[in-house]
């Protein structure tokens, strides 16, 4: 565990904030060399990665402010600090948050400039598997997002004094964080294999959506949350996170179906024509 890469002075630069910024970087670089082999405008496609990453910082601390109201209570104005933390130290954002707001503002900008929605989306999916790879060892490394008790041979002990020891103390616990990044590589992989064979517009962001809902549903079975928040749903306890998965999942496989459907339909008029 080391939330500290390099301390000059009072300055220092933390390994989240590093593997963050690596992850932004690599992904605008890969969608940069995507965009020059299909000949797209890379310039609106910055503009596009800058409002994703602004809507996703701004939807993640909104979501997560509107679950956790009571602990802004007297003090409104932390709700609008991306870099506040709950009193044990838990960074104050939902990834889930993140993702929807990033998406509706991607969405009006594309119809703005009158882009291919899904076929845009399609190019930029992989970059979700490269930034989980990085920003999930910053986790680790800052001893956040962390997971549950286990008695797994790879389960860790973080140092005494940290997060997950102040939690759980002394105790091995899931290494969630690098259970994260390394779903990230191979989410990576397939979909960057994916989009280079041949595809319907949308079936690529499609399969990111149902990857995505699956493991998240399954990770929160080994991942920490303090008060998580569940629902009640036919005598089991999803939270809702799982719950969101759910519809993520649907959403994704509704995609993939209407553009199979859409492209076979063009086909069949093609050869009757």
């Amino acid at each position: 565990m080391y939330p500290e890469l390099i301390k000059i002075g009072p300055v220092a630069i933390r390994s989240y904030g590093v593997m963050l910024a690596l992850s932004f970087i690599l992904g605008i670089l890969y969608v940069y060399r995507e965009s020059r082999k299909g000949n797209r405008d890379f310039g609106d496609l910055l503009t596009l990665a800058y409002i994703m990453i602004i809507g996703g910082v701004v939807g993640a601390r909104l979501f997560y402010v509107l679950f956790h109201l009571e602990e802004f209570s007297g003090h409104w104005l932390d709700t609008i600090n991306p870099f506040h933390s709950d009193h044990i130290g838990i960074a104050g954002l939902n990834l889930y948050g993140g993702v929807v707001l990033a998406v509706i503002a991607s969405f009006v900008y594309l119809r703005m400039k009158k882009q291919p929605v899904l076929a845009t989306f399609d190019l930029f999916a992989p970059t979700v598997g490269l930034g989980l790879i990085f920003t999930r060892i910053g986790c680790f490394l800052n001893g956040c997002c962390f997971g549950t008790p286990g008695d797994l041979p790879w389960c860790v002990h973080f140092p005494t004094g940290s997060i997950p020891d102040s939690v759980f103390p002394g105790m091995a616990i899931h290494p969630a964080q690098l259970y994260s990044s390394l779903y990230g590589l191979l989410l990576f992989v397939f979909l960057h294999w994916r989009l280079h064979r041949k595809h319907v517009d949308g079936e690529i962001v499609a399969w990111l959506f149902m990857i995505e809902a699956v493991f998240r549903y399954a990770i929160e079975y080994v991942r920490y949350y303090e008060n998580a928040m569940h629902f009640h749903f036919l005598d089991m306890y999803p939270t809702w996170n799982q719950i969101i998965s759910i519809s993520l999942f649907a959403l994704g496989l509704a995609i993939y179906i209407i553009q199979r459907k859409r492209s076979t339909g063009k086909m069949q008029t093609v050869n009757e024509t």
